[in-house]
This record gives C-alpha cells, sequence and structure tokens, in this order.
C-alpha cells in the first residue's frame, strides 16, 4: 500500500482527529458539532481527456447550526518533498473554490520525509504583488516524538514513528505507539488495520521487537498473539486482504455521500433551496457514477429537467 493510501485511510477513518493534529491552526474552531464530510478528489476537466489535478483528501466541514459557512480543508501528504508543487496546490485549491462556489479553503500539506519545499507563492510585476498563497504545513520529521508520546489524539500517537527521535528509543517509541493506538481506538478491526500501519513506518528490527517482548510484557499480550502477528506472515496477509477490502468499501460510502451534499449544495446555488429538497430522495439515493454525471451536467444544464433528463 502507498504511503497516500495509508495516509487517505488514516484520514478518512480519523478526519476529526487528524485535522486537529495537521492543522491545529484552523481545526482550534472546530468543536464535536461540526459534521466532517470527504467529497471529490478530482476537479472537473473543461475537455475529456484532459488531465486532472487530485489531492489525497478534500474535507467539507459544516456548522449544523449554520453559524458559520462551510470550510473546505484539501489535504495533501507529500512522501518526496522534491515531488511536492505549490502551483498544483494552488491550482487545485482555485478549482475546489469554484466548484463549490466558496472562499473557505484551507489547503494543509503533510510531509513525510522533510526536506526542502517552497512554502509562499507569489505572483506579480515591478511595482506590486497581484497573488500571494500559502499553506499549513505538518512537517512530520520537525516534531519531537516525546512532545507526543502521551496525546490523547490517536492520529498523533499512530504518527509517533514518524516524527523526530533517536535510534535508541525506536523501541520506546513504538510501544507509546501501540498503546495509543489499543487506548484510544475500542474497534478490533481498526486496531489491527492500524498495527500495521505502526509497523510500515517504524521498521523494527527482529533484535528490537525480541527487547520490546521483554520491556513491555503486557502490551505484547494485549496485541493477542504476539507470535503469530510477527512469524505467521501468511495468516497476517489473508487478514489484511480481508480488511483491506471492507476499507475500500467503507472509503466508496463515505466519497459517495460527499459527493451527494456537494451536488444538493451546487443546486441549492443554482436553481434554489425548494428544489434541492425536491431532488433530495433521488440523489442520496443514486450510485457513485450517475452523481458523477449530474455533477458535469450542472455546469451546463439551464434547467434542472435538463440535469436529470
Amino acid at each position: 500500500m502507498s504511503h497516500d493510501q495509508n495516509f487517505k485511510n488514516l484520514i478518512l477513518d480519523y478526519p476529526r482527529e487528524a485535522l486537529r493534529f495537521f492543522a491545529p491552526e484552523e481545526a482550534a474552531t472546530l468543536d464535536d458539532t461540526v459534521c466532517i464530510t470527504p467529497i471529490r478528489q478530482e476537479q472537473l476537466q473543461e475537455r475529456l481527456g484532459e488531465r486532472f489535478r487530485e489531492l489525497d483528501v478534500p474535507l467539507l466541514v459544516e456548522w449544523p447550526d449554520g453559524r458559520r459557512g462551510a470550510l473546505v480543508f484539501a489535504v495533501e501528504e507529500e512522501s518526496d518533498s522534491r515531488r511536492f508543487s505549490i502551483h498544483r496546490l494552488a491550482h487545485y485549491c482555485l478549482d475546489l473554490a469554484e466548484l463549490l462556489g466558496t472562499d473557505r479553503i484551507v489547503p494543509v500539506v503533510i510531509f513525510l520525509r522533510g526536506g526542502h519545499y517552497q512554502q509562499t507563492l507569489k505572483l506579480g510585476g515591478d511595482h506590486h504583488s497581484y497573488m500571494e498563497f500559502s499553506y499549513l504545513i505538518c512537517d512530520l520529521p520537525a516534531l519531537s516524538s516525546e512532545a507526543y508520546w502521551t496525546s490523547d489524539n490517536v492520529v498523533a500517537r499512530l504518527n509517533l514513528p514518524n516524527m523526530r527521535y533517536a535510534p535508541a528509543d525506536r523501541v520506546e517509541v513504538y510501544a507509546h505507539a501501540v498503546q495509543g493506538l489499543f487506548g484510544l481506538e475500542p474497534d478490533p478491526e481498526k486496531q489491527l488495520k492500524y498495527l500495521d500501519f505502526i509497523d510500515i513506518y517504524v521498521g523494527m528490527s527482529e533484535h528490537e521487537l525480541e527487547e520490546y517482548g521483554r520491556r513491555y510484557p503486557e502490551e505484547v499480550k494485549r496485541v493477542s498473539s504476539f507470535a503469530e502477528r510477527f512469524t505467521e506472515q501468511g495468516l497476517r496477509q489473508g487478514l489484511q486482504q480481508g480488511l483491506q477490502q471492507g476499507v475500500r468499501q467503507g472509503v466508496q460510502q463515505g466519497l459517495q455521500i460527499g459527493e451527494a451534499k456537494v451536488l444538493l449544495r451546487q443546486i441549492d446555488r443554482k436553481y434554489g433551496a425548494q428544489l434541492a429538497a425536491a431532488y433530495r430522495e433521488r440523489i442520496e439515493s443514486a450510485d457513485a457514477e450517475t452523481l458523477l454525471l449530474w455533477s458535469d451536467r450542472i455546469l451546463s444544464a439551464e434547467r434542472i429537467e435538463d440535469l436529470f433528463h
């Protein structure tokens, strides 16, 4: 599984915790009443066959009581900072703002390996700047792992191996990540799923695993069958394949719900709230392919009847 897919699953499984960890400046205003929905990744093409821009996970944040306007977080994970393009990110945010009819967009980039990357973009001439763009940065290797050892945020605890620590502390980092997972996530399937996430990024040697077993015998018991987990790879792979199938289905359902909500917002803006309400049941029961077709049509449909014809 790629780094992009790992982080996409992490953010979709824990959207509230992810925003609080990766974008604390903006997430400080998000209380427990907000609704967070994943929305479409690919932007509409002006012409068929054109390349589209895509980021990892766009999230729509809404306050049910309407006291604030909806906020969209455009989140991207970069495992190699050399591949990061601030121009691509700016393009994507402008596309997203135009599609959703909002200027409340928060771009967030998670750097997995650190390095050098452009942080601001300025366009202008000799006398004035006419466009300025920046984004929130979560540079994981720049964060002290020890500072998050007892965090109550499951996303922070799972990312302890991606933060800065001395090689001699690897076993300790692994232990705090596993303790955080079991203490903050009650679902056994997610526990198994994110034990793999921790394993992928901590890279423990056989010697370090043995040391972990000696230093944390109670934690070893909680992992349930320590020997099977680290020696019977065939069983583990079979379990992982079954879990991945369930995860894909869950991700698809989440994105489909988000697509329906976005389409209803577009209909409300273009044709009025009354018509949006009249077609709500039909939109919420449509499959992903049909929702995508309607989302494309709304750009040119003069009447709502043309949209659903």
